[in-house]
């Protein structure tokens, strides 16, 4: 019998693999044990694409490619992929290059640094590069497929 929760089982088992991988694929790169990885956004694998492409692939499967559902479940996600790599990535970047402004101006005595809008805490990474959504995805679609023909299409 086909479970009609599949595809919200498998996006989620798809977030939680990206989330879990973070620390992982962090130490390959940077060769820096890091276990908060697990709780951050950005890094590689992405975990919003994991879980958007788990999403439109399992939708696909459950309810024909040609289906309504499907098509608004791909252009779903489509959006969600370019504002990670795209809208939260570059606000990302804003945030490091303003935070260098401020660092540059107090330095030069332009800036108080006493004021506390320039001591606020904010996070530098927000999205992602092209390659660590290409990660996500990949996740995603091969997390959705195996589940499927696990629990699903027996």
């Amino acid at each position: 019998m086909l479970d009609k929760m599949y595809p919200f089982y498998a996006a989620i088992i798809a977030m939680v693999l990206a989330q879990a991988l973070k620390p992982l694929t962090h130490y390959l790169i940077n060769k820096e044990w890091d276990p908060v990885q697990l709780f951050a956004s950005g890094g590689m694998p992405s975990s919003h694409t994991a879980l958007v492409s788990s999403l439109a692939l399992s939708v696909g499967l459950v309810e024909k490619f040609s289906s309504t559902i499907f098509a608004v479940t791909l252009a779903f996600s489509l959006i969600i992929i370019f504002d990670a790599c795209n809208v939260r990535y570059y606000a990302g970047q804003n945030i490091t290059l303003t935070k260098k402004l401020i660092d540059d101006l107090t330095e030069l005595g332009y800036l108080k640094p006493e004021d506390p809008i320039y001591n606020k805490k904010m996070k530098e990474v927000l999205g992602h590069t092209y390659l660590q959504a290409f990660g996500g995805i990949i996740l995603g679609l091969l997390t959705s497929y195996l589940y499927y023909l696990t629990f699903v299409g027996r």
